[in-house]
């Protein structure tokens, strides 16, 4: 039995899985985000302790035989969030997440200085990054600063009180642009940009190999006969990769999630930094990955749904079939962008709006203006030299054959649809603390059985080429207009 622990930013999910990995049972504990000022985004790591403890215990009391058989531990979370520590490993404020704004001018500085960045680490320096959230409290908060013994991802935090341990995988410690992505080792140059050093970073580990064990008084706890071991996990994505079989090189996926992401795994390290591409380790050995993001994916849909007053699933449904482009442009920037503008001041905006236009075209140009921004990636990776011969569609906006269809038939190529599209990070955790369990990753990444693939519809591609033209136009409109 293996279990799968996924630190998200509204909710952490714990499933546990058998053998086969077919579902036994699954339990979920929400979170909350503070924001204490514009721009900022913050959470209390005790909340993710508390949350984990909540959804174990639920796992032991739905099952407690299954849970007592647990063998392996995997985790995964999202990314980049800045978890400070004092030296007996107690929080000294608030992680500063992923969607966290406020270090803008550390990056330009820190890009400028140590141009390292871009090359060892191969991305960009953003503010969602975790380098230049240091800096910004280097420069900001000193005394909290001078008191940071250790810095730890989410879901590494989690780890720490599960193992005692201090260590991260290569895929989610790719994302604090302290890295040497190709070497998969710390870079002592990018540490010191930040004033830190190796003393401050945990061990490095993969995701399928083993970071520890459980401890004794947390086996009591939940009743394993043995202390599991606990995996190296992943970032968010990369475990998702994990979840759906996206670990062999060329393969790929979409995810219409709150934020959307364009994956594509590599058999080297292959960054596109002038794209905004990102370039990171993947969770499994010898294997790297890169990533378009936007920000405002499903995101985008429920503001409308919001906005409105009906939920998405009514907007979506109320479409029908497409035939065509929408006559209203949407630029999908709700919080800013990532790729390929890496614009965090950058927002939203309808174009084309007439008298006639209603809620189904609101509707069919958020859907058209996120489908444009995964384009926009898919580009960028082109690029970077990548080429995408097929797509798995997963998240919560697979659900809308239509939108699938718009996606295939602007990127051109076939979107193949899961029987369950529903392939959070927690399963692609559960396989890695699987692979630690049983020290092999023969047989444990396999791809999920299909229901349905999506082929471009050739009355929408020349169409749909031409919308992207024009839409492609309107980002540099905005921004010389100050929006």
């Amino acid at each position: 039995m293996f279990i799968g622990l996924d630190i998200g930013t509204s909710s952490v999910k714990a499933i546990l899985i058998g053998e086969d990995q077919s579902l036994i049972a699954s339990a979920t504990a929400e979170l909350t985000v503070q924001r204490p000022h514009p721009g900022w985004s913050e959470q209390d790591p005790e909340s993710w302790w508390t949350a984990c403890q909540l959804v174990m215990d639920s796992l032991k009391d739905q099952v407690p035989a299954e849970m007592a058989a647990v063998t392996g531990i995997g985790l995964s979370g999202h990314m980049h969030g800045a978890t400070l520590l004092d030296e007996t490993g107690k929080p000294l404020r608030p992680c500063i997440l992923w969607n966290d704004g406020r270090s803008g001018r550390q990056c330009t500085e820190l890009a400028e200085r140590e141009p390292k960045f871009m090359s060892l680490g191969g991305n960009l320096v953003m503010p969602g990054f975790t380098a230049p959230k240091l800096q910004w409290v280097r420069e900001n908060e000193p005394e909290i600063f001078a008191k940071t013994a250790m810095v730890l991802l989410p879901k590494d935090y989690v780890r720490f009180r599960l193992t005692g341990e201090y260590a991260g995988d290569m895929s989610d410690s790719a994302g604090t642009l302290w890295m040497d992505v190709a070497r998969r080792d710390w870079s002592d140059d990018l540490l010191t940009a930040t004033g830190l050093s190796r003393e401050n970073m945990p061990r490095l580990v993969e995701g399928s190999e083993s970071s520890g064990s459980l401890t004794g008084d947390l086996c009591a706890r939940w009743d394993f006969e043995t202390a599991p071991v606990v995996a190296g996990g992943g970032g968010d994505n990369a475990a998702s990769a994990c979840g759906v079989g996206a670990v062999d090189p060329g393969s790929a996926f979409v995810s219409l999630g709150t934020s959307g992401v364009l994956f594509v795994t590599n058999d080297r390290f292959s960054p596109n930094v002038e794209g905004a591409v990102h370039a990171f380790c993947h969770a499994v050995p010898d294997t790297w990955h890169q990533m378009g993001v936007i920000l405002s994916a499903t995101d985008s849909l429920n503001w409308l749904s919001g906005l409105v007053k009906a939920s998405p699933e009514t907007l979506t449904s109320g479409l029908g079939r497409v035939a065509g482009p929408s006559s209203v442009a949407f630029l999908p920037y709700l919080g800013g962008e990532r790729t390929p503008h890496n614009d965090v001041e950058i927002r939203a905006g309808f174009a084309g709006i007439s008298h006639e236009t209603d809620e189904s075209a609101l509707t069919h140009a958020v859907m058209d203006g996120v489908a444009f921004a995964l384009k926009d990636c898919l580009e960028a990776l082109s690029v970077a030299g990548t080429r995408i011969d097929r797509l798995l569609a997963v998240g919560g906006g697979s659900r809308s054959r239509v939108w699938l269809e718009i996606i295939a038939s602007l990127l051109h190529v076939p979107v193949d649809v899961p029987v369950d599209g529903d392939f959070g990070a927690s399963l692609g955790a559960a396989r890695l603390g699987q692979a630690a369990a049983l020290q092999t990753t023969d047989g444990i990444f396999g791809k999920p059985a299909l229901k349905t693939s999506i082929d471009p519809i050739r009355d929408l591609t020349e169409p749909y080429a031409e919308a992207y033209g024009r839409w492609r136009k309107l980002y540099p409109a905005f921004k010389q207009a100050g929006f």
